[in-house]
């Protein structure tokens, strides 16, 4: 089950693709299948980078909904939706002759500082949910890189409103821009 358009997908790995130069690694949180996360290590083979890519979900489907993401149009995210194991993403990445990224399986929430690299050159939030993307914000933005960039998913869709509110507030208490394209929200510092 594709999550996201082939559009978005060129988007992504051409955001990715300008942070090579930058310093640190490359994160996803919310990798379901790892679609785009092949895609990135893909992106990191071809250009002989030796940035590491990390990934993670928590490999039990969505959480529970909170009143920041009800929306008619979304009935259908429900708790346990989008489950998948880490086991199988594992086997996409040996399947494909790919570096096998760190995998890490935890709620967002459960996620500690040294979970993810020193330094981050890009990252790839899709969490779908308020807290979700409230929590991987506020784990990524203290890594960042100056130059690094943040790509936010389902930003612009009315079936997942709390992605669009937890990134709105992240902006309003930092200073960084806002860039949308399709369902995209594109994070990075203001220089």
């Amino acid at each position: 089950m594709k999550q996201v358009s082939d559009k978005e997908t060129m988007t992504i790995l051409q955001l990715a693709e300008d942070c090579l130069s930058s310093e640190g690694d490359f994160v996803e949180l919310g990798c379901f299948e790892g679609d785009t996360s092949l895609l990135l290590a893909e992106v990191l083979k071809n250009n002989n980078s030796k940035k590491r890519l990390w990934i993670y979900d928590s490999f039990e489907g969505l959480p529970e909904k909170t009143e920041n993401d009800f929306s008619e149009l979304g009935r259908d995210f429900k708790k346990g939706e989008l489950f998948t194991t880490k086991r199988f993403v594992k086997q996409r990445f040996l399947r494909a002759n790919l570096p096998v990224p760190r995998i890490k399986k935890a709620w967002f929430s459960e996620l500690k500082n040294d979970d993810l690299p020193e330094k981050i050159a890009f990252a790839f939030l899709d969490g779908d949910l308020y807290d979700s993307i409230r929590d991987s914000l506020n784990l990524v933005f203290p890594k960042l890189n100056e130059n690094g960039k943040i790509v936010v998913h389902d930003y612009n869709n009315p079936q997942l409103p709390g992605v669009s509110k937890a990134v709105d507030e992240f902006l309003e208490k930092s200073d960084w821009n806002l860039k949308t394209t399709l369902s995209l929200a594109i994070l990075s510092k203001r220089s």
